[in-house]
């Protein structure tokens, strides 16, 4: 028995809200009665309930908790990294929820840019060689044209001067903004980032959180996973998750 129908059985999953019957077309991501239950000491433990969330193209978006709310857990599902117990993950209209782990894995290489709190760059490589990297992994633009790529995302987080340093002599707010051309390689619609600031000053911070607005407002898709109020703030939207469901923001 899976613990998903365990929980069912027991009377904790709530009946689904039925689909609206309005296009995934136009929404960038759009998720329908998704549920994600794991096995804890104590027995199933809920961390999505009944999900409903659509967003779209060009949103920029703040996924709003506290620590527990099931923030991260909904990241791994929107990246395909985790899967749900039950529901719908369509996401730039690919239900990658029908998807085996593989397929998630080509898919998310070309459609989603993932920012960490952790920076996560290879210290060996230097700046662009990390971004092109991403672009070898993807096939995503031809062998010829990826450093010039790699350089024009450096000039656009505003870091090209420092291209071919490696990422020991750059500071953790350049760091991160390298992660975020780095996410940008394969020119993918939807660019998530899990508390992307976590570990940066109030400055630093603002200046990663102005790439995004520019981002949203030239088309990407941005969905922010935070904690910070401050940073819930500069977002178009903010959707607030309690213990696994969604309280305010979901339309």
């Amino acid at each position: 028995m899976t613990v998903h129908k365990a929980i069912n059985e027991i009377g904790l999953i709530e009946t689904a809200a039925p689909s609206q019957g309005e296009s995934s077309g136009k929404r960038m991501i759009d998720l329908r009665g998704v549920y994600k239950s794991y096995h804890a000491p104590a027995g199933p433990f809920l961390a999505l309930r009944n999900i409903h969330l659509a967003i779209q193209p060009g949103e920029f978006i703040a996924v709003f908790g506290k620590s527990g709310a099931g923030k991260s857990t909904l990241v791994n599902i929107l990246s395909g990294i985790d899967q749900a117990d039950s529901g719908e993950i369509i996401l730039n209209g690919t239900p990658i929820h029908t998807l085996n782990e593989d397929q998630r894995s080509r898919w998310r290489g070309k459609n989603m840019g993932i920012v960490f709190q952790f920076f996560q760059l290879l210290p060996s490589l230097n700046l662009i060689e990390n971004i092109t990297m991403a672009m070898d992994l993807t096939d995503s633009f031809p062998l010829r044209e990826r450093k010039q790529r790699a350089l024009q995302l450096l000039e656009q987080v505003g870091i090209a001067e420092h291209a071919l340093k490696p990422p020991s002599k750059i500071s953790g707010g350049q760091q991160q903004r390298v992660a975020i051309a780095r996410a940008l390689a394969s020119d993918p619609p939807i660019l998530v980032a899990d508390e992307p600031t976590g570990n940066l000053d109030t400055k630093t911070r603002d200046g990663i959180l102005e790439i995004f607005s520019t981002l949203a407002e030239n088309g990407k898709t941005i969905l922010v996973v935070t904690h910070d109020k401050e940073i819930a703030a500069c977002a178009s939207r903010i959707v607030h998750l309690k213990d696994g469901e969604i309280v305010a923001g979901q339309a």
